[in-house]
């Protein structure tokens, strides 16, 4: 007996599912982005950061590239899990054809609640 395999044909080949659950990381690289980039004010995050994270941005954000015509776009987003209550997160952020890198931790409190521990950007890059 021969099995006939079927392609898949809801969605084109080579493209991964769009559809995948967003997470807190997804949400906070939106944000981070929009901070360092100087489409929202820092003091934006101030509740949701921890520790020296929100000393960081204040440093990122000031000391960040000169506002440009492109807008920065948060390319990809991934996560990693050191243990219960923490996810380290690392992002692509591509500005026209810069490309710079993300990478950010989340704590979660007794509430509940992810906040911002630490935050790095390095590039951008050719």
């Amino acid at each position: 007996m021969t099995r006939t395999r079927t392609r898949n044909t809801t969605r084109p080949p080579g493209r991964r599912d769009q559809r995948r659950p967003r997470g807190p990381h997804d949400w906070f690289a939106e944000r981070l982005l929009a901070v360092v980039s100087g489409q929202r004010p820092v003091h934006s995050l101030l509740g949701l950061t921890v520790g020296p994270a929100y000393e960081q941005l204040v440093t990122l954000a000031t000391a960040g590239p000169p506002r440009e015509r492109l807008r920065p776009v948060l390319r990809h987003c991934g996560r990693f899990h050191p243990g219960p209550g923490v996810i380290e997160a690392f992002a692509r952020i591509a500005t026209g054809e810069r490309v710079s890198a993300m990478a950010f931790r989340l704590e979660q409190g007794p509430d509940l609640r992810w906040r911002c521990a630490a935050v790095e950007i390095q590039g951008p890059r050719p």
